[in-house]
């Protein structure tokens, strides 16, 4: 039997709440990819940042079903009260439950899940835009990322390394625009594998799913790829050289 993700007919929506598109569709394609993995990382804390309509969340909720016996504490944050609203009634209607908290990525939460979730997951507003749109009001926030489409992208990637554990996975959706060999590398000098778990190009754009976690290999030699030479005016510089695309290749393949 197929594993469960949740049913478009079961969806709740609201004009200005982001409907699960094909971002969405590659993501929890991504995860139902990883499925098996999933389970045998047994998350206790499970996280969607910028829920929308809550399709990922319940998705994932459903995915890991009752094969994972462990249970798992769902959350999930939108800076939209509405898509709050919205992701509650989607739980609510496939039988799921999560904590669904009206915030900014994770303000106010910082604190209470610093280095303890396991699993994050994540579709940002990556379309690249004039930066004046990224923020606004009403359902263009959803999409709106900036230059490059990366203005709230490299605001999640912080936060979400102060809530990862330290089995902590994060999957990303991004857009070729987003450069996400770029994300990859400045992850990998927080100590951060990474893959592409999936690619899917439509007639609109190209996405890419990244999966990241932690590895101390990882971080050992980004350590050891920076050495820091104090020049006359006391600025470091990099001498190292560095293969960037080493960084799709390496690291525990069963993650």
């Amino acid at each position: 039997m197929l594993p469960k993700i949740a049913k478009i007919q079961l969806m709740s929506s609201h004009p200005q709440v982001y409907d699960p598109c094909d971002d969405s569709f590659a993501l929890v394609d991504a995860l139902l990819a990883d499925r098996s993995n999933l389970i045998k990382h047994r998350p206790s804390i499970c996280m969607e940042i910028g829920c929308g309509s809550g399709y990922v969340i319940t998705s994932l909720s459903l995915l890991l079903g009752k094969e994972y016996s462990g249970g798992c504490y769902y959350i999930a944050t939108d800076i939209n009260p509405h898509a709050v609203g919205v992701t509650r009634e989607t739980l609510e209607s496939h039988g799921c439950h999560a904590e669904v908290v009206n915030t900014d990525i994770a303000l106010g939460l910082e604190k209470r899940l610093a280095r303890s979730v396991d699993v994050i997951v994540v579709n940002p507003p990556y379309v690249p835009t004039p930066e004046e749109e990224v923020g606004c009001s009403g359902i263009a926030a959803a999409w709106a990322g900036g230059e490059n489409g990366r203005r709230v992208i490299d605001r999640i990637l912080p936060v979400a390394d102060g809530l990862l554990s330290d089995k902590g996975w994060l999957y990303l959706v991004t857009l070729a625009a987003n450069n996400p060999l770029e994300l990859c590398l400045e992850m990998r000098k927080k100590g951060y594998a990474s893959r592409i778990i999936l690619q899917r190009s439509t007639e609109e754009e190209s996405l890419h799913i990244i999966k990241f976690w932690r590895d101390s290999d990882t971080l050992i030699e980004a350590n050891e790829c920076v050495t820091v030479n104090k020049t006359g005016n006391g600025v470091a510089s990099d001498s190292a050289a560095f293969s960037p695309f080493s960084i799709w290749r390496r690291g525990n393949r069963n993650v």
